[in-house]
């Protein structure tokens, strides 16, 4: 029985799980936690994978390992591998400035131009989560560090050339022997997804200069062996890698519900939204992986819960308990402001309120719907890129709400499956360390309940989009 490993070093963790490449069968796992911050010392990773590994009892009888990682960190290093400075993670919004210098400057002062360039130019349009942002703020506000810099690359790029022994002291041969792969090269922001190459025009106009890039790896492809001598498979983005770990197709749209939401297809196509509300990723399978994020998911079940002096289990009870459409009570769910569409200082709004049907049920019932609501409009953003939606798979804590499930097979005009709860994002990096060990992707993925297609007849998403356009 050949055993392979997922890691998933996320924000807040490090998780891994040991799977049998041929079953999927879980057979031990482990987590370590990473310390709290938008700023942190790769070093802290490492320190966490190592503790996830001992947790998972060591991989001296694993066979591959994938690594599964948090996208857009800059990571920086010198010309012998030490790294230049703490990390900058997706949060750190340090770089929301750099971000709008970029679309300026592409469009020659038009934000408008600039932003069809950069859509054009890589898939995205710069945002501060982005590693470009954070390289030219890196060049605007720390310049001596920017001049170190010899190579970037991101989260689990490092990781991975961690598992194989380079390291501080590895040198110039060290920092050729980065690779990534292409769902994180093409969340980098100097990366043309649709043409697969990297942009060194764009680094040398925002760093200065262009440093060592990691190699891009096709998804059956091997970085290299880790010093125990276990094949290390390409690696992913996390969204790339929840795709696998959900068993996504093509046609398949994945709905992710946790604090915030994020809504990603497995496309045929790449896209470019000018716009900025789609980023146009890569996927880890040979496709694309279209991807809308919207602020306000299970925050919101949360705060409405507290305001009713409930559980979420009471919370549910009370939303099923309301008719679809919630007798005409509709709430826009932009509590904390929204991305998706870009209302940064936004606000909530409840709709349609009558003695009738302000009770605490209806008002359960509207805050799931808002956010279903919310989550087709993301949807709705990726069909008007070109993406086939046939199905989709709802996932994360949110998903689990049986309110949630029966709200997005009214309202999503989609089917809808819902996955078995599980690690999608290492159970992907572990399905992609099987494939590269036997040369494709096995056939295991979770168990799902489907939820057949139900008819939208009180008209909720219609009334929704009217509410939700009066704060444009």
């Amino acid at each position: 029985m050949a055993l392979v490993a997922g890691i998933d070093s996320s924000t807040q963790s490090c998780k891994v799980v040991i799977r049998d490449a041929d079953t999927g069968q879980l057979v031990r796992q482990g987590r370590a936690s990473h310390p709290d911050g938008t700023e942190i010392h790769p070093d802290r990773w490492w320190e966490a994978l190592q503790e996830a590994i001992a947790q998972a009892g060591g991989l001296d009888d694993v066979a591959a390992v994938s690594v599964a990682g948090q996208q857009h960190g800059m990571v920086c290093l010198d010309s012998d591998g030490q790294v230049v400075r703490p990390a900058l993670l997706w949060n750190d919004t340090r770089s929301a400035v750099a971000a709008e210098k970029l679309v300026k400057t592409a469009g020659d002062g038009d934000a408008l131009a600039g932003a069809r360039y950069w859509a054009e130019a890589t898939g995205t349009v710069p945002v501060a989560s982005l590693t470009l942002t954070k390289l030219q703020w890196l060049a605007d506000n720390e310049p001596e560090n920017a001049s170190r810099v010899a190579a970037v690359c991101l989260p689990h790029d490092w990781l991975t050339w961690r598992l194989q022994g380079y390291g501080p002291g590895s040198g110039e041969a060290g920092l050729k022997a980065l690779t990534t792969d292409r769902s994180d090269a093409s969340g980098t922001g100097y990366f043309s997804t649709a043409e697969g190459k990297y942009l060194p025009e764009v680094l040398s106009a925002s760093l200065g200069h262009v440093p060592v890039l990691p190699r891009v790896l096709g998804p059956l492809e091997a970085a290299g062996t880790s010093a125990a001598g276990s094949l290390l498979a390409a690696g992913a983005g996390d969204n790339a890698a929840a795709a696998l770990g959900a068993g996504a197709q093509l046609g398949d749209v994945v709905m992710s519900l946790g604090t915030s939401g994020t809504v990603f297809a497995v496309s045929e196509t790449p896209a470019a939204d000018a716009s900025g509300l789609v980023a146009g990723f890569a996927d880890a399978a040979g496709h694309y992986l279209p991807l809308v994020c919207t602020l306000n998911a299970t925050r919101i079940f949360d705060a409405t819960a507290a305001l009713l002096d409930v559980d979420l289990a009471g919370f549910n009870e009370l939303a099923l308990s309301a008719e679809p459409g919630a007798g005409g009570l509709t709430l826009v769910p932009y509590f904390d402001g929204e991305r998706t569409p870009n209302l940064p200082d936004a606000n909530g709004s409840l709709h349609g309120i009558t003695r009738a049907n302000y009770t605490p049920a209806n008002l359960a019932r509207a805050a799931v719907e808002g956010v279903v609501c919310s989550l087709a409009d993301g949807l709705a953003a990726l069909q008007e890129q070109g993406v086939v939606a046939r199905r989709v798979l709802l996932v994360g804590g949110g998903a689990q709400s049986p309110a949630v499930q029966e709200a997005a097979a009214q309202l999503l005009g989609l089917p809808v499956s819902v996955p078995r709860p599980g690690e999608y994002v290492a159970d992907g990096a572990a399905r992609q360390a099987a494939a590269a060990l036997n040369g494709q992707f096995p056939a295991w993925v979770p168990d799902a309940v489907d939820h057949s297609l139900q008819k939208d007849d009180g008209g909720v998403l219609a009334r929704y989009r009217r509410f939700a356009a009066l704060h444009t």
